[in-house]
């Protein structure tokens, strides 16, 4: 796990920064829940990273605010047993928060009128339809 990891494919952060703890999983798990510290926790100091550029990181600070404790991201796997496993999503997983939280934002979207013929077919509907209910109504002058 000595290799960058890739977020964008302008941006990689080296293993020096990013920061890894091991403790016990909770719950069931037979004889090596309570032996074993296969659960990880990943944290990356996105405020302090040199590696990240700084339109990155103002956005990424931006997005991520409610989940940043002093400006550092931490993310928890502890789905497998195997802390191995473990370390590979929780790498995948600060891998899809960085690259969502860094992604330009949509294009904003252009407001356009409806076509003539779009109002008149929505019009000619509107007709029909109270045409329909003006001759069910009882005591109609049509009725006659």
């Amino acid at each position: 796990m000595a290799d960058d990891l890739p977020i964008t494919s302008a941006w990689s952060i080296p293993p020096a920064e990013l920061s890894e703890r091991f403790s016990r999983s909770s719950g069931p798990g037979g004889q090596g829940v309570n032996t074993t510290d296969s659960r990880v926790e990943l944290s990356f100091d996105l405020a302090r990273s040199p590696s990240i550029p700084e339109v990155l990181r103002a956005r990424a600070l931006e997005r991520l605010g409610n989940r940043l404790a002093d400006g550092v991201l931490t993310i928890t796997a502890s789905e497998n047993r195997a802390q191995l496993a473990n370390r590979q999503i929780a790498r995948e997983r600060l891998a899809a928060v960085l690259a969502a939280a860094v992604a330009p934002p949509a294009a904003k979207r252009r407001p356009t009128k409806p076509t003539k013929g779009s109002q008149r077919r929505r019009l000619a509907g509107k007709k029909r339809r109270a045409e329909v209910k003006r001759q069910r109504r009882r005591g109609d002058p049509g009725d006659a």
